[in-house]
């Protein structure tokens, strides 16, 4: 995705390709076999959901065809994994390979044992701490239990973003606000959560016997698979993060 002389281009396929991905359903399938995709073009040719779905429907509202829906059906699927875990944007990972971007990320630690270790900020542990009663959270809702805001913490989007990057958050949905009535109203909102409580702490710690950085070394591996003219430059621009 770019903007041209004032608009914005989107870089996909021609609607009558056989190559293009059709459905959401389809593209979960091609994101468990192919570990990561982030949801827009970038450093990596082809390593995207806009690379490989038809320009006609984005920002459609058609679920059926619009990919900008279909990542609403698909975080809330429970399937893959959804949040800005590319270069601080947004994209999938699949549950298989999840346990190593959070082994890798996390560095071996848990939020608890980072935020011991004196290696996280108040700020992430404000957010984190709204976790350890509730699983889910509508975004303006942790903000304002957080503390941010007018007198409080600030950079709340930039903050959760940096967990997202670290494998601590993710994007479990988008829902409306719901009025005093019950009827729901307003664009649908973040709602974010852990990766344990979607998937399990189990599943999500089942790589920390691995050295973070074997981690590291196998998801780049994982993508360059399937993306084999990427280099090792554009790689770090896409995968990489400095904490």
């Amino acid at each position: 995705m770019s903007i041209e002389n004032g608009e914005w281009i989107m870089r996909g396929l021609d609607w009558y390709d056989p190559a293009r991905i059709q459905s959401w359903d389809e593209l979960i399938e091609w994101i468990d076999e192919i570990g990561f995709l982030p949801l827009f073009k970038n450093e990596v040719d082809g390593f995207s959901v806009e690379e490989n779905t038809a320009d006609l429907y984005w920002w459609s509202g058609d679920e059926a065809q619009d990919p900008w829906e279909w990542r609403c059906l698909m975080a809330r699927s429970g399937k893959v994994a959804y949040g800005k875990f590319f270069g601080k944007k947004a994209g999938f990972i699949s549950k298989a390979w999840f346990p190593h971007f959070a082994n890798w990320r996390r560095d071996g630690y848990d939020f608890d044992s980072r935020w011991e270790d004196e290696l996280a900020p108040m700020r992430q542990k404000r957010i984190m701490d709204c976790f350890a009663g509730q699983d889910e959270w509508f975004s303006f809702a942790l903000k304002q239990r957080a503390g941010f805001g007018k007198g409080g913490e600030k950079n709340f989007e930039g903050t959760v973003t940096d967990l997202q990057m670290g494998g601590y958050l993710l994007i479990r949905d988008f829902r409306q606000r719901i009025n005093k009535r019950g009827a729901p109203y307003g664009w649908p909102l973040s709602i974010y959560t852990t990766p344990e409580a979607l998937w399990g702490y189990d599943h999500i710690s089942s790589a920390y016997s691995v050295d973070p950085a074997e981690s590291k070394t196998m998801i780049y591996e994982q993508v360059r698979k399937n993306f084999p003219d990427a280099a090792l430059g554009e790689l770090d621009t896409v995968l990489g993060w400095t904490r």
